[in-house]
């Protein structure tokens, strides 16, 4: 049995180079993002033990990739927090805790990531630690806030009587106009520990997909190209089949 081709159409060459070459360009655009996040991950990892700078700088020097290290002065609104729910760390559900920081120096307000605390066994809510009163002199990172994903409904932020406030994802548009006042864009995450132990966990990383994610997508990617590349042989093979030999009539 021997195999022949068939001549592809104009039509089926430019389609299948097409195909090909968009799926190879969505992969590679992966495997450079996930370069970017592993780059961004490691720079991340040692954003604490970099240089602290003040504020004002940080306001002015921060970018899409670059959390400065900032030591700030300030007080704490102790009438005013959010709690962002629906929180895992190292496989245990909680929640974030957000608290208003005023800094001396001027400006507008910050919200305070003060850390993770985790639900007890039974799942339920952990007790929210107020913010320690008077001047306070704080070691933080200068992040955005953490990615919303998709929302799905509303906080109704406004609508809650009682304080803290739960969210589901930090808007900071919304949240300053629950509050009637200015925020910065971005958060503090904070780093320095409180006066006492007050159970936060203070494991920073980055909200954004990890770069074994995107590794995941560009093989995927580069796999659909693969098939596209297979089913175009496929579908341009034929199989030739020998003459049958003549037998005579039997006797």
């Amino acid at each position: 049995m021997a195999d022949r081709w068939r001549r592809p159409r104009v039509f089926g060459i430019v389609l299948m180079l097409v195909g090909v070459g968009a799926f190879v360009l969505l992969g590679s655009w992966q495997l450079r993002r996930a370069h970017e996040k592993e780059a961004l991950f490691a720079a991340y990892a040692h954003a604490a033990e970099q240089a602290p700078v003040k504020l004002a700088q940080a306001r002015h020097s921060a970018d899409a990739t670059r959390w400065p290290l900032v030591d700030v002065e300030g007080t704490f609104d102790p009438g005013h927090a959010y709690v962002l729910d629906d929180q895992v760390r190292d496989g245990r559900a909680g929640v974030m805790l957000f608290n208003v920081f005023v800094p001396s120096a001027g400006g507008d307000a910050l919200l305070v990531n003060r850390g993770f605390l985790a639900r007890d066994m039974r799942g339920d809510s952990p007790q929210f630690p107020a913010p320690p009163a008077g001047v306070q002199h704080l070691r933080a990172l200068y992040a955005p806030p953490p990615g919303a994903g998709i929302r799905l409904g509303g906080n109704a932020l406004p609508a809650q009587a009682n304080w803290p406030k739960t969210t589901i994802y930090v808007d900071l548009g919304e949240i300053a106009t629950d509050l009637g006042r200015r925020l910065d864009p971005r958060v503090l995450l904070q780093v320095s520990a409180d006066s006492e132990n007050r159970g936060f966990v203070r494991n920073w990383k980055p909200e954004v997909f990890p770069p074994e994610r995107h590794y995941g997508y560009a093989f995927t990617w580069f796999t659909f190209a693969a098939v596209v590349v297979a089913t175009f042989a496929i579908l341009h093979r034929r199989n030739g089949r020998s003459r049958p030999i003549a037998r005579g009539n039997p006797r």
